[in-house]
């Protein structure tokens, strides 16, 4: 956010309550993304707009309800975003791309997909954001799972187990790759990790077949 969003976006008598409201949690997403929920407070967000501690907790009167409020916010965007892909797509394997597309486009800003930086202090939040949460992921799993569905039917896609297996794999090694791609400030790690997930599902990918082969020579060697 540039200095002259900030200034838009500060919390004051003039600003309309929803105004307000989301140039706290404008700040707060980017606090949250680069820092943890843990790693900032309301005096930090007070700083970055310029405002009191008191007029933030005019909009969130704690931070459970800010963080709440973070999660549903990002969910919307998320879904919006998914939709998007639903519509624009070509097929089950571009969809998939443009998935990928949306963590990198989190980590060319120098960033984490918030719910993922979220979950790894899982343990410390409280309720309301833990089961927030998971309801973002399992909508993500939800929606792999449909386009995984589709790739299969298509003759595009192929992995041995179920498709919502697939899901929570891929889902959760996206998520890993951002986390460690992160630590080394190299966002082609995330790149290189994301390919050979995709490339390992695809009906035309090597290793695609590698896997499904060896898997087959193990169930002959079990025959006999």
């Amino acid at each position: 956010m540039t200095k002259s969003q900030m200034k838009n976006a500060q919390p004051s008598r003039s600003a309309s309550p929803t105004a307000a409201a989301e140039g706290v949690l404008d700040v707060a997403e980017q606090l949250a993304q680069t820092r943890g929920y843990n790693g900032f407070s309301y005096a930090n967000i007070a700083a970055q707009l310029g405002v009191t501690k008191a007029s933030i907790h005019y909009h969130f009167p704690s931070k459970a309800s800010l963080g709440s409020a973070l999660i549903d916010r990002y969910r919307g965007v998320f879904d919006t975003a998914l939709n998007a892909i639903n519509g624009q797509a070509s097929d089950p394997s571009d969809a998939l791309r443009r998935y990928v597309g949306l963590y990198e486009s989190v980590l060319s800003n120098k960033r984490m997909c918030l719910c993922g930086m979220l979950a790894a202090e899982y343990a410390t939040l409280p309720a309301s954001m833990q089961q927030r949460l998971t309801a973002f992921f399992d909508a993500n799993e939800r929606w792999l799972t449909a386009v995984l569905e589709r790739g299969v039917r298509s003759g595009l896609l192929r992995f041995s187990e179920s498709a919502n297996e697939r899901a929570r794999v891929l889902l959760g090694a996206l998520e890993g790759a951002m986390l460690v791609a992160r630590s080394y400030g190299d966002p082609r790690r995330f790149q290189a990790a994301a390919k050979h997930v995709l490339a390992d599902i695809r009906r035309d990918g090597r290793s695609a077949h590698r896997n499904t082969a060896s898997l087959s020579a193990i169930r002959r060697r079990r025959r006999t």
